[in-house]
């Protein structure tokens, strides 16, 4: 079934920006991360923004996508409620890690959001491959992530 797009289109993009303006909000990178020690590969702070602009971007256009495709209410309910509870999951780290100042806790957590990218990648196969394919850059930056916020808890536990 074609579904018109500007609405959806609108939709995604604020909920990425609401997504990504709460994180950065949460997101603390003062005193307190500055004296963490931290691994080697640690990307330099000016690759941050960059790699989540683009993901939150390809994340909301595989939305777009996947919710165009799909055949029904229940699928398109289903979609979006996947979206939402990943979007909660990844301001929660930034609450978690910065905010609480608990990499330990926010290690736990990213598998969790780590677990509902993978189901968003999976889910949005079976409407769309493209859908799919735009979500892996975003799994592979969180697991990134996790390997950087493992080592934190590593280099700097017990929190």
């Amino acid at each position: 079934m074609s579904r018109p797009w500007t609405m959806p289109v609108g939709i995604a993009i604020m909920a990425a920006l609401i997504v990504a303006l709460l994180g950065g909000t949460i997101t603390d990178l003062g005193p307190w991360y500055e004296s963490l020690h931290k691994p080697a590969f640690t990307p330099p702070r000016p690759v941050f923004p960059i790699a989540w602009t683009t993901i939150f971007a390809l994340a909301a256009c595989a939305g777009v996508t996947a919710w165009r495709a799909a055949r029904d209410c229940r699928t398109s309910d289903t979609l979006i409620g996947l979206f939402a509870l990943n979007g909660f999951l990844n301001v929660l780290w930034s609450l978690l890690f910065f905010r609480l100042q608990r990499p330990d806790w926010a290690f736990a957590e990213l598998l969790m959001l780590w677990v509902s990218i993978a189901t968003l990648i999976v889910y949005c196969l079976r409407l769309s491959r493209t859908a799919s394919a735009l979500l892996l850059p975003y799994l592979a930056w969180v697991s990134v992530a996790g390997m950087l916020n493992w080592q934190v808890v590593q280099l700097n536990g017990p929190f």
